[in-house]
């Protein structure tokens, strides 16, 4: 590497760092005073509160924005530079527009690598640690709108809920299936049914119980209560939505298989976080693009110009990408064309910009 090289590639990435620990700075003061009253109220101590939850937290939030900030960072510090005269400098020195850009895109290679790393091996397991915190110590109960809940919870059986409360553990309106080459071969109704921790049994009431031998005849009984074992889990019905980005990727890959089979509505929802693990990262190359396009020229407004213009680019990169999020969860879009659609519309965008760049 030539000194131009190093130079911009250390104010690149020693900028990068500056401000991604700021942002995580900020975003654990605005989350300590959100939920103060929680952690005050809790039974784990300061240490157990500092590893185990912000420790994590910071993994989570700096991924999360890992993008904008890198493109937020190329703009200022870019920005600068344009407005010092360095990038005529070195145009005028005979170095190419092309070569210039170089050095940003070797530390964006640094950056979309370590991205990955954290999106697909660190985040998951740091954000098991954080999810099991809340649900043991901040988080209330979880809450399911849906209603008319069905699941295939084993192949041929079918279990239903009108509403369900995984705050209690169960819900009204109980039903379940068992299916054999297609016909109907038994299936038991309940007023409601609520799982019971201590001897992992469900709890039936008010039972209503129809039974087909192979010819089609029908037998049917009644029961006040019943206590049973059933091949389901309170996690069939109910889910925090957090709980897919605290897998590993072949969790996260055998869970979606699961869920698609269970009939659940939200399988769109968790592919998603599956298809950003890689997307994300790789919106690094299409945004650093953008940024030394846009920041490289000097102009009146200088940084200030160049910053707003990397906030409000930013912004509609990420409204871009929860249009398509929610079109793929709600529409039926495909999710793993969904997640790559904003890169693909930045990346004609910077390759607009580009080509108007000054050279």
């Amino acid at each position: 590497m030539k000194i131009l090289d190093l130079y911009i590639i250390k104010k690149f990435l020693g900028t990068f760092f500056f401000m991604i620990l700021a942002f995580i700075v900020i975003a654990i003061v605005f989350d300590i005073s959100e939920n103060i009253d929680d952690l005050a109220k809790c039974d784990a101590p300061l240490s157990q509160i500092i590893t185990d939850y912000y420790f994590n937290f910071a993994f989570y939030f700096g991924t999360q924005l890992i993008s904008f900030i890198v493109f937020l960072t190329i703009i200022w510090f870019t920005s600068k530079l344009a407005q010092q005269s360095e990038i005529i400098a070195m145009l005028s020195g005979g170095i190419s527009y092309r070569r210039i850009i170089l050095p940003y895109f070797m530390a964006a290679c640094f950056l979309v690598a370590l991205s990955l790393t954290l999106t697909h091996i660190i985040v998951p397991r740091a954000n098991k640690t954080k999810y099991n915190f809340e649900v043991t110590h901040l988080k209330g109960a979880i809450t399911v709108q849906e209603k008319n809940i069905h699941r295939e919870i084993r192949p041929g059986i079918i279990a239903y809920f009108f509403t369900f409360k995984p705050e209690v553990k169960g819900g009204e309106s109980f039903s379940l299936e068992n299916w054999n080459n297609g016909k109907l071969s038994k299936k038991l109704l309940a007023n409601n049914a609520y799982f019971n921790d201590t001897t992992g049994t469900w709890r039936l009431r008010n039972v209503r119980i129809r039974e087909f031998d192979d010819q089609g005849k029908e037998s049917h009984y009644t029961l006040a209560q019943v206590d049973t074992v059933l091949p389901m889990k309170v996690d069939d019905f109910g889910l925090r939505a957090e709980i897919s980005s605290a897998m590993t990727d072949a969790e996260l890959t055998e869970f979606i298989d699961a869920q698609r089979l269970s009939g659940s509505g939200r399988v769109a929802e968790f592919e998603i976080e599956k298809y950003n693990r890689t997307a994300t990262p790789f919106a690094i190359f299409v945004l650093t693009l953008i940024g030394v396009s846009i920041a490289s020229r000097k102009q009146r407004g200088g940084t200030g110009l160049h910053l707003m213009l990397a906030i409000v680019i930013g912004f509609s990169f990420v409204f871009i990408a929860r249009i398509m999020a929610v079109s793929a969860a709600n529409l039926g879009f495909p999710a793993q064309y969904a997640v790559w659609i904003p890169n693909l519309l930045f990346g004609l965008l910077a390759l607009g910009v580009y080509s108007k760049a000054q050279k």
